[in-house]
């Protein structure tokens, strides 16, 4: 645990965080921040941890235990930012294979609804491979953003080649208007069922 004060630095800038806002966004001052990064208090409550990890947008595990090698989910939030930009986070490589029928490039980020948080088409637990796209590629289940809210919305092409956006509890589209833009496709989803 004596590197766990590099760990904490490292995350907040990779998270684009200066010391005040990760402080803010904790519950502590900017000195505590300060103390914390350069190991001058070495002893972090759970408590602190736990919203140290929220507000970084990582695994508990790790601010504790550094890397993982492995993807972990990340939360989707309601509101921007996107999970990818929020903070630490890697993408996962998910196989052609597991995907038929889905045509995406570029990177794929393991997605869960964060504790709290309802978006259409997604359940508590459900596990999602979002891959970032601003552009259309085919009908599906799409992460777009509306006025700084990010929702999730089935989106198919009009006759006429406009996007029409569908709730899950609608049975009416409607048309795609300037102030909503794509930020990802829904490539895969893993529900979580009982034993």
């Amino acid at each position: 645990m004596d590197t766990l004060g590099p760990r904490i630095k490292q995350l907040r800038l990779e998270a684009k965080l200066n010391k005040a806002a990760l402080a803010r966004r904790v519950g502590v001052s900017d000195v505590t921040i300060s103390y914390w990064e350069s190991g001058a208090i070495k002893q972090i409550g759970h408590e602190r941890l736990v919203a140290l990890a929220k507000a970084l947008n990582c695994p508990l595990s790790m601010i504790i235990e550094g890397e993982s090698g492995s993807a972990s989910p990340l939360y989707l939030r309601s509101r921007t930012p996107l999970p990818w930009q929020a903070g630490a986070s890697r993408n996962i490589d998910l196989p052609i294979d597991m995907v038929p029928n889905q045509r995406w490039d570029g990177e794929c980020y393991l997605v869960t609804p964060a504790p709290g948080e309802s978006f259409d088409f997604l359940a508590i637990g459900d596990l999602v491979a979002i891959a970032p796209t601003e552009i259309f590629r085919q009908s599906g289940v799409y992460l777009i953003e509306q006025q700084g809210q990010l929702l999730t919305r089935q989106i198919q092409q009009g006759s006429t080649g406009e996007l029409l956006l569908q709730r899950q509890d609608s049975q009416e589209a409607e048309p795609c208007t300037p102030e909503s833009r794509l930020q990802g496709k829904l490539v895969a989803r893993w529900r979580a069922e009982p034993l």
